[in-house]
Parts: C-alpha cells; sequence; structure tokens
C-alpha cells in the first residue's frame, strides 16, 4: 500500500526506517500504530521487536535493536496505543537499549518520552532524539463554524481502533486513482506517521478542537476533496469530545461510519455496549448538520478481518440491503468498495 502525499506545510521528517515496537500487548487493537505503518508504510519498516508478554505481530521480521540498527534502521517507533497512552515499566529497559544501538525514538503516546528520568538521561548520554509526534501546533485558533471551499469526507466510526484511518487512506487511494484532487488528512500519530504531516486531535485542548479541525482541512478548490481521519466515537464515553470538535470543525458534506460487527462492548469500557450503526449515523448528521445542513451518510466501512471471505461478503451484502447504503470492507476493495467510493462521490 502507498502512502498518500498532501500539502500541509508543517510536513515531518522523521528518521527512517523504522523498528516497530509492540510493547507488552495482548490486544492487537492497542497495536494500531504498529499495524497501521506495516500496512501502509511498510517500505519504511525493517521489522518489529516486543516485550516479554506480547501475542501480537505485524509479520514483520523480529530484529532486536542492534540487528535492525544493522539492517538500516534510523528509530524505533513505539508502536502502541494504549489507554491513556503511557509508557510500560518493562519497556524503559528496551527503549534505553535501542539508544545504545543508535536508534532515536519516536512516540505518539501522551506521555512525552523525556518526561521518563531514565529516558532523558540516556538520550543525553548517547546522542540519540526523543521524539513526540503527539505535539499539536501552540497557535490553534477556536472553531468559527465558517463554511469553507472545497469538499470533505469524515470516517466516523461506533468505536476506537475498527478502521477509520484505514478507510479514509483507502478512500484516498481511490480517489487519487480515479483523478481526483484530494488530500488525506491525519488526526492521529498514526496518521501523522504515514502522511507526514497533520495534527494530533486528541491532544488538542477541548475548546480548540474544533478550530484545529478548521485548519487541518483549509479553504480548497470547488472540486477539491479532502479525506479526514476520523477519531474515537461520539458515543464512547471517555473519547466523545474529541469526536465531536473534530466532527463540528471538519465540516463533512460526506461521512462514512465504520464499524467493527464482532465488537458488542465498547474497547476498554466493557460495561458499555456499542452502539448501533443506525444509532451513529442519526446522531452524527444531527450533530453534524450544526456545522454543514447538508452533511449525509456515504455508507459503511465494516472490518471484516475475524471473518472469512464468503462470510464477510454476505454479511455485507445483507446489511446494505438493511441499512439501504454501500457496506464495504476497504481492505477486501472490489465491487463493494467501488459502490461505496461512488456513493460518497454522488
Amino acid at each position: 500500500m502507498n502512502a498518500p502525499t498532501g500539502r500541509l506545510s508543517d510536513r515531518l521528517t522523521l528518521p527512517q526506517p523504522y523498528l516497530l515496537f509492540l510493547g507488552d500487548t495482548t490486544e492487537a487493537s492497542f497495536a494500531k500504530t504498529a499495524f497501521g505503518l506495516a500496512d501502509w508504510a511498510a517500505d519504511r519498516c525493517v521489522g518489529e521487536f516486543s516485550a516479554a508478554g506480547c501475542t501480537v505481530t505485524t509479520g514483520l521480521p523480529r530484529l532486536d535493536p542492534a540487528a535492525a540498527r544493522a539492517a538500516g534502521a534510523r528509530s524505533l517507533v513505539i508502536g502502541v496505543a494504549n489507554q491513556g497512552g503511557v509508557i510500560g515499566e518493562s519497556w524503559v529497559a528496551i527503549l534505553i537499549d535501542a539508544m545504545e544501538a543508535g536508534l532515536d525514538i519516536i512516540s505518539g503516546l501522551h506521555v512525552r518520552l523525556a518526561n521518563v528520568p531514565a529516558l532523558a538521561e540516556a538520550a543525553r548520554r548517547t546522542g540519540q532524539r526523543l521524539i513526540d509526534v503527539r505535539s499539536p501546533p501552540s497557535d490553534i485558533p477556536i472553531g468559527t463554524g465558517r463554511k469553507r471551499a472545497g469538499k470533505r469526507l469524515l470516517t466516523v466510526g461506533t468505536d476506537c481502533a475498527l478502521g477509520k484511518k484505514y478507510t479514509a487512506l483507502a478512500l484516498h487511494r481511490v480517489f487519487v486513482e480515479r483523478g481526483l484532487d484530494a488530500d488525506f488528512r491525519a488526526t492521529g500519530q498514526t496518521g501523522i506517521m504515514i502522511a507526514g504531516g497533520g495534527i494530533p486531535m486528541d491532544a488538542v485542548v477541548s475548546d480548540f478542537e474544533a478550530g484545529a479541525a478548521e485548519i487541518l482541512s483549509p479553504d480548497a478548490p470547488a472540486d477539491h476533496w479532502d479525506l479526514i481521519e476520523g477519531q474515537g466515537s461520539i458515543f464512547n464515553p471517555a473519547y466523545a469530545a474529541v469526536s465531536l470538535g473534530l466532527l463540528h470543525g471538519s465540516q463533512p458534506d460526506v461521512f462514512v461510519v465504520c464499524h467493527d460487527p464482532s465488537r458488542t462492548v465498547i474497547l476498554g469500557m466493557e460495561s458499555f455496549a456499542l452502539p448501533t450503526v443506525e444509532e451513529v449515523i442519526d446522531l452524527t448528521i444531527r450533530l453534524g448538520s450544526r456545522t454543514n445542513p447538508a452533511i449525509r451518510c456515504g455508507g459503511i466501512s465494516l472490518n471484516t478481518s475475524s471473518l472469512g471471505t464468503d462470510a464477510a461478503e454476505a454479511l455485507m451484502a445483507a446489511e446494505s440491503r438493511r441499512l439501504g447504503l454501500p457496506v464495504a470492507d476497504p481492505i477486501r476493495g472490489g465491487a463493494a468498495f467501488a459502490a461505496l467510493v461512488d456513493s460518497c462521490l454522488a
């Protein structure tokens, strides 16, 4: 898969290639940064490494930091996006070993690398850099609600970590293949690492969320599309604020609902049932129409990774009939995904 290009002026220059660090995670959804880079920037990843207890893999070669550096890696990327964005105690020694092997450390976690004393000391001693991607601009304005020129599509979800980034990237790729003027707009750490620019929306102070979305997707020619990576879910008890600010500031003309049919409860908050796709469509239109009265749902993106081909195709067809909207898995592609693209562009 090819990473998209964009027009953001604040392009990042990150030391590449990467060694992806999976921490000690046992839940693939919490390793979404590693999987995103492996899927969309594989040419910039030399391998993966993990701590004791880790049970997930991206399928890349397993290399320790020294071997990765010998293979050309210039940095270790923390590929985990855990609850709270914290650095596990068992990771610190591994990160220090990586610096001693000659690798910079890149993190998209909430906790700043330099705030961990042992890492800060190792960086001083080795001369390696500690790079925090989750750092928003310092001069974000509040949202204005002013309607901007150009066209916008936002991916929204029934939950976190179920395909909003992948859907936006896949849609962007097809839009470009069809000859459309389009940019992928990254709003999370993984998307920023893939695209080379963007704004980490969940690191923005709540009052400035809508303003950040407005500057992320500025005025554009009438036929230009911004494909905006969604964050969280407006039904998530912990993360709804970032989702709502992004929705209001993005002013999407079209949104695509992302859903994992294998889930019944919110990831990491098992006492809360997952909302239905219909509930997400209804609430997104009601809230999104505040800044764009013409907002509409273009269709549904299903993450069918837990299903076989026949079962996935049957489910997508049944859901499309039930909802009266195109339903597709962007990774499987095919005619169903082409129909979803057609609906978004209609």
